[in-house]
Order: C-alpha cells, then sequence, then structure tokens
C-alpha cells in the first residue's frame, strides 16, 4: 500500500509544532517534525507522535450519545440537537437565561472554532460562563489590562534576540511556551547562551528548564512578590532605571519609587527565600544587560498574589528599558490583528458577580470558583461544557462531581466520555484534529515570531460527522428565537454554512496588516500559506507598543492604585502565613509526555514509571522517615490523596511537588487505559475558595499540605 505524507500542525499545546504525518490507507504509520515549518524548524516534543493515537483511539467517540441510566447509547445528530433545543429552552424558559451555565476547556483556544463558542455565548445571554482561563492566565490578563488598557497585551518575551533571559514559574523546555509561544524552546533558551547571553531560572524546583540555565534561584512558593519588589528597591536606589525610557512610556513612577522604599533586599529575603546578595545581583545583572526580559508564567499566576506577581514582572521590565524593545518584552503583529482592537473590549470587571457576591465578572466571564456552588444553590439549572473537564483540572473538593448530577440538563461537546462528561446527559463529539483544515490565527497572538501556518487535513472526515465549529453552530440555531424573526432554522444553518472558520479567517486576514486591503495584490491570502512549505514567516517582533496601548493618556500605567495598595499589605498579611499544623507547601509540575488532563489514554504517552508521584527534598524525606517509592498520604485542609514518594534534590526543602491531571478511575469513565492508570487528583488538596486576589483566578500554588507515610 502506497503511503502519503500531509503537512499540519500539531494543535495538542500552543506551540503548534509543524508535522508531517504519514499514512497508509487508513493508518498513521508516522509522525516527524516539519523542517520546513517557519516557527517550528522540525523540533516536535513526544505529544505529538500522539496525535495518531489520539485519532485512532477506540474509546474516542464517534457519534453522539445519551445517558440512559447510568450508561450511554448511541443518537442520531438530528434527534440529539431536537431534544438538546427543547430542553435547554425548557429551562430558559422557566428560570431565566442564566439558569443555563457554560464552559469552555483549554483545547478551545487551539483552533478557530472557539469563535463559535463565543457566539453561542452570546446567544444563550448567560452571565454563568465560565472558561478555564481563571485557572490558568487570568493574573496575566489583569495586569495587562490595569497596565496597558487591553487584556490581549499580555507582553510576549522576545527570546530569539535577548541577552539575559530569566524565568519564573514557567518551564519552557516542556511546555515550549505560553503565552510566548516559542516551540523548541529548548533549543532557543540554548542560543542565548550560544551567543553570549545568560538564563536564569527563579523556581522553588530544579526544572527541566533550570538543568539548560546558567543560574537557577530556587525561591520559595509564593515568594516571588517579595524577591521582585526587592530587585526594584535595588533598581530605584542604586540609580539603574532607564529614566528615559520611563518618561517616554509610563505614568506612576513615582509612586513606584515611594513604594519600593519600603523593601530592602534585606527585609525580603526571608520572604523570598532569597540571599539578599543574590537578589542585588539579579537586579543589576538585568539592568546592566544590553536587553533583558523576565518572564513569568503559570507557577506565578495561579497564586493569591497572581496579578501583583505579573504586575511586578512588567514593572521591572519597563523600568529598565525592556519593554516594547528588541529583546526584551514585546508585542506581537499577527495576520489577524487581535492586540490592535483589543482596546475596544469592554473587560466588565464586576459588571456582575455570582450569587454569593463574592466573585466578580472578569472578561465577561466568571472565575470558574464560583461554578460549583451556582450548580448547587440552583442558580444554574442546566450546562453546557465545550472540550473541558472541570471536575477534574479545577479545585472543587469533589463536589463539583456530585453538583453535575443534580442538573436538570446538561450537554458536553467531547471526544471523550470524561470525569466531567460522564455526568452529561447527551455528549456531541466533534471528529479528531487530523480530520479537520485549518489556519493557526489565534496563537500567533503570543508567537516569538509574527507567521501564519495551515494545517491541511490528513483524513476526510467519516459521513456523517461533524467539526466543532459545526456542532456549536448547531447549538445556535436551537436556541436563536427564529419564529419571532420569521427565519427557520435550514436558512439559519444554511448560513452558518458560508461562514466557516476557514471563511471567517480568510477575511480577518484580508483586512489584517498583511491582507490584501493594505498592501494589494502583494497581500497575504489563505491561498499563499495553504502553498508554502511550512507556513509564512512574517518577521521578527516589533515596537508597536504606542499604536496598541489602550489607557487615556497612551502611558503604561506603572502604578495601579489597588496593586500599590496591596503590595504595601504584602508585609503585614503573607509573612504571617502559616501551615496551621500543615508544613509543607505544594507546587505542581509538568511532564512532557502530559497535557493537563488528556493523552492518558494514548499508551505510548504513558508508558514507563508511574508520574503521579510527589516530590521532595531527602531533608524533608528522612525527617519523616519515608523511602523512596514509598505511598504516603498528602493532606491539606480540603482533602487528601495517596500517591508515591519521588526523593530529589531537584526540589526546595520545605516543598513538595504533584503534577495536575491524573486520578480517573471514577466510574463510568469512557477512557479505559487511563482509568486503570494510578495516579490521583491533586486538586483535591487545593481550597477552591483560595484565589488571585485581584483577577480571582484558582491559587493552586503554594498550598499548605502535610505529608507522611501511609500506615
Amino acid at each position: 500500500m502506497s503511503s502519503t505524507t500531509v503537512a499540519r500542525q500539531c494543535t495538542l499545546c500552543e506551540a503548534h509544532c509543524g508535522i508531517l504525518v504519514t499514512v497508509e490507507g487508513p493508518q498513521v504509520r508516522r509522525i516527524e517534525g516539519n523542517p520546513d515549518d517557519v516557527l517550528s524548524k522540525g523540533y516536535i516534543c513526544p505529544k505529538a507522535t500522539a496525535m495518531g493515537g489520539l485519532h485512532h483511539d477506540p474509546d474516542r467517540l464517534r457519534t453522539p450519545m445519551r445517558r440512559v441510566g447510568t450508561e450511554f447509547e448511541p443518537i442520531g445528530w438530528d434527534e440529539a440537537f431536537t431534544e438538546i433545543g427543547q430542553r435547554l429552552r425548557a429551562v430558559r424558559s422557566a428560570h431565566g437565561p442564566s439558569a443555563i451555565g457554560m464552559y469552555l476547556g483549554n483545547p478551545a483556544a487551539h483552533s478557530a472554532s472557539v469563535v463559535y463558542g463565543a457566539l453561542l455565548r452570546a446567544v444563550l445571554l448567560t452571565k454563568n460562563f465560565f472558561t478555564a482561563s481563571s485557572i490558568d492566565q487570568f493574573p496575566q490578563e489583569f495586569a495587562a489590562w490595569q497596565m496597558f488598557g487591553s487584556n490581549v497585551l499580555m507582553p510576549v518575551a522576545d527570546i530569539d534576540r535577548t541577552d539575559r533571559l530569566v524565568i519564573l514559574g514557567a518551564n519552557p523546555a516542556v511546555s515550549n511556551g505560553s503565552i510566548t509561544t516559542m516551540p523548541g524552546a529548548k533549543l532557543r533558551i540554548k542560543d542565548v547562551r550560544t551567543r553570549g547571553g545568560k538564563v536564569v531560572v527563579i523556581d522553588p524546583r530544579r526544572t527541566e528548564t533550570a538543568r539548560l540555565a546558567d543560574e537557577h534561584v530556587a525561591v520559595i512558593p509564593g515568594g516571588d512578590p517579595y524577591l521582585l519588589l526587592g530587585m526594584l528597591h535595588v533598581l530605584v536606589t542604586e540609580e539603574l532605571c532607564d529614566e528615559r525610557a520611563i518618561v517616554k512610556q509610563c505614568a506612576g513612577w513615582a509612586e513606584i519609587r515611594a513604594l519600593v522604599t519600603e523593601f530592602p533586599p534585606e527585609r525580603v529575603a526571608p520572604l523570598a527565600g532569597v540571599q539578599a546578595e543574590v537578589i542585588r545581583r539579579l537586579a543589576r545583572e538585568h539592568a546592566a544587560a544590553e536587553s533583558a526580559v523576565l518572564y513569568a508564567r503559570l507557577g506565578v499566576c495561579l497564586q493569591v498574589t497572581g496579578t501583583l506577581t505579573q504586575w511586578l514582572v512588567n514593572v521591572v521590565n519597563a523600568v529598565t528599558g525592556n519593554l516594547d524593545r528588541v529583546g526584551g518584552q514585546m508585542f506581537a503583529t499577527p495576520p489577524i490583528d487581535a492586540p490592535r482592537v483589543g482596546k475596544y473590549l469592554p473587560m466588565g470587571h464586576g459588571a456582575w458577580t455570582d450569587s454569593s457576591g463574592r466573585f466578580k465578572s472578569f472578561r465577561s466571564e466568571l472565575p470558574v470558583a464560583a461554578l460549583t456552588e451556582e450548580i448547587r444553590n440552583g442558580t444554574i439549572r442546566a450546562m453546557v461544557t465545550y472540550a473541558g473537564n472541570p471536575v477534574l483540572s479545577t479545585p472543587n473538593r469533589g463536589e463539583l462531581d456530585a453538583a453535575l448530577d443534580g442538573l436538570d440538563f446538561y450537554v458536553a461537546v467531547d471526544m471523550y466520555v470524561t470525569e466531567t462528561t460522564r455526568h452529561a446527559d447527551i455528549i456531541l463529539p466533534p471528529i479528531s484534529p487530523l480530520e479537520r483544515e485549518e489556519v493557526d490565527v489565534l496563537l500567533p497572538v503570543f508567537s516569538v515570531r509574527n507567521n501564519l501556518r495551515y494545517s491541511a487535513r490528513v483524513f476526510d472526515p467519516p459521513a456523517g460527522s461533524l467539526e466543532d465549529w459545526e456542532i456549536l453552530a448547531r447549538l445556535v440555531t436551537e436556541l436563536l428565537p427564529l419564529p419571532a424573526r420569521g427565519l427557520s432554522t435550514g436558512v439559519v444553518r444554511r448560513l452558518f454554512d458560508q461562514v466557516s472558520p476557514m471563511r471567517l479567517s480568510a477575511l480577518g486576514i484580508a483586512t489584517g496588516p498583511y491582507g490584501l486591503l493594505r498592501r494589494g495584490w502583494k497581500g497575504l491570502t489563505i491561498a499563499a500559506v495553504r502553498d508554502s512549505a511550512g507556513g509564512v514567516d512574517l518577521g521578527p517582533l516589533r515596537p508597536r507598543l504606542r499604536q496598541l496601548i489602550g489607557t487615556k493618556d497612551r502611558k503604561v500605567r506603572l502604578a495601579p492604585p489597588d496593586f500599590v495598595t496591596a503590595a504595601r499589605a504584602l508585609l503585614t498579611e503573607l509573612q504571617h502565613d502559616t501551615g496551621d499544623g500543615f508544613d509543607l507547601r505544594l507546587i505542581g509540575r509538568r511532564h512532557l509526555r502530559s497535557n493537563n488532563s488528556w493523552l492518558h489514554n494514548v499508551p505510548a504517552m504513558v508508558k514507563g514509571k508511574d508520574r503521579c508521584t510527589a516530590l521532595m527534598h531527602p531533608e524533608d524525606a528522612a525527617a519523616r522517615a519515608l523511602t523512596d517509592g514509598a505511598p504516603v498520604t498528602v493532606a491539606s485542609k480540603s482533602g487528601s490523596i495517596v500517591v508515591p514518594v519521588e526523593i530529589s534534590t531537584d526540589i526546595r526543602p520545605g516543598t513538595v511537588a504533584v503534577p495536575h491531571g491524573w486520578g480517573h478511575q471514577e466510574p463510568g469513565v469512557g477512557w479505559q487505559l487511563a482509568a486503570s492508570l494510578p495516579g490521583k487528583n491533586v486538586n483535591a488538596l487545593h481550597d477552591p475558595a483560595l484565589t488571585d486576589t485581584f483577577s480571582g483566578a484558582a491559587a493552586v500554588n503554594s498550598t499548605w499540605v502535610r505529608v507522611q507515610a501511609v500506615s
């Protein structure tokens, strides 16, 4: 049988590495890196090879399923949509639009189908909308909104041209970048050092990235804002700041100078867990470098100080002249220029709250921390989830699992019967990623180099199957008040057929900075990128903050008053934070073969020894008489799990790390291999009420726990 090779991208994480998929008939035979890809240049990680296993997985759903008792049975598409429409409209009629809740998971952002998710939410008219963003990058968005006037303006680290790269709470050697999309991050980090630059990793654990760096600084979990305030104290008092750049770009400089006088390195060193002389040296080296960038991500986001830490990262970069500068923090110019229009989007912060009044809306959604209680108290009577598994991926003490069973109706758009979707009344499965044709127009917003890339279909979709966007569009038609508008469902469906993601992308590209509207017949088109071997390189990042910024005076707000007040309170609040009987701080960790709660049903991704372990320093293990590999109970105020202990000097004493996304043993899940694996859900240990002070994002790093041997 002859083979065919198709060029496309792996869409399992933000990197979207270019891949070559070789098939023989209906079978994937090989997946390798595409050396012509303009961004990944042949690099792939093991997750890319899972695309074939995911496509062929016998547990992946191929037809709509309806729950009957505790089992699921197949149902036709038309019958499914009719029932969904009737039942959701009934809930809306009886209890109002906000009685229907909606949750979008992380995979939704990896394709242009997310536009249809937003459209469905708009048609639902619900205030109870949640996404994985509030257990991800919400603090970064909140800081960007306050400082630059737009949540879209989360700066990108210009890693390919920097002379000094400092990484806080991120592990790009495993993640390949996030909100700084950098496929082949290992090679890019090595390149910084090869050209004479320096790489520093600040993290409680000696991560895979730290092993590539010149220096590893083992900060206390939660100590990052103290370290950054200490650095700012040095920069200000030793007059190491770029005053010319500050005057040109920023407002609030006087307030920052006044604030940081209270945070000398000697005072914050015990709270950061970093020696005062190290804090001073980090500040001096950052100021002295020709170009430098602090890059912070999930590890510092998901804490009660997440927004404050992201703000301070931006401030350090700005006052050293490394904001909107080659080799520093920059902003992409993507083919569809979302950064240009971000300042016009309303954030709606506090426009509404959950029923308790505690959790405020931001970016027109509520933090997922509010979801469980809104279902339990009857505010939400029906749910729609798209590509999300919040039972496993959010802190909820296991209560969301029970709450979902109390809904009047629940519909899920998902490829599997997961820990969450096992509670659904109807599951609507989209086609495999290898059966989709798409253009990556979302992630170039945060790429380290401007680009546009195309993914061809590897296989034709089976007859009668639907893509994600088609499923979401059909749900929209079922919820529109069509009779009142004199339209038929058929007319609306035909209309949607003309506005597929590919057509919408083509329109957006044509009107974007490289498109036909601005550049005439030389403009960028989907046809051009489709004909390319690995996408179109649109050049390096370039300074453009002046045209993007959304503040009234077009200046960067260095010192939002609420941030300054909260920073001052750090000295009286968090320094007195104690474990109250718990003596270790819990952090998360990534693995190259895992991707949140996905991929555990693909044999190649889970082979080898158990990866869901409690990583602990030898001193802490010896104090508890623990031996490597022995089962231990990790307990917090919220719950407990039993996992093997893994003893290593790669983690700071007083800290324990357990990976996220495991624990698939719930009855009724449809991924059989995943259900057979060891591993527990670390979110059982996190308090769902503990959130970032400003954005409401879940605080799942720096949780107090204790560890003891299982008797």
